[in-house]
């Protein structure tokens, strides 16, 4: 969990994000930051997800959960 949170924060350019963070609140929420979670999550979840999917995780959490569901 600490290094998806770590990554989650790299991808947003924050220093720390939270599980009840919105996703669409980030300054940094874009295209391309949605194809970077979109990578990240094929490279260590080995999980192809949509953008869709996650603006409709909402949160960093939510977002978490999506990755680690089956």
């Amino acid at each position: 969990m600490e290094d998806f949170l770590e990554k989650m924060a790299e991808l947003f350019e924050e220093d720390t994000v939270e599980l009840t963070d919105s996703i669409v609140d980030f300054d940094a929420w874009d295209s391309l930051t949605s194809l970077s979670i979109i990578a990240y999550s094929g490279e260590e979840f080995q999980k192809s997800i949509t953008a869709a999917q996650i603006i409709e995780a909402k949160t960093i959490g939510g977002l978490y959960e999506l990755l680690k569901s089956n």
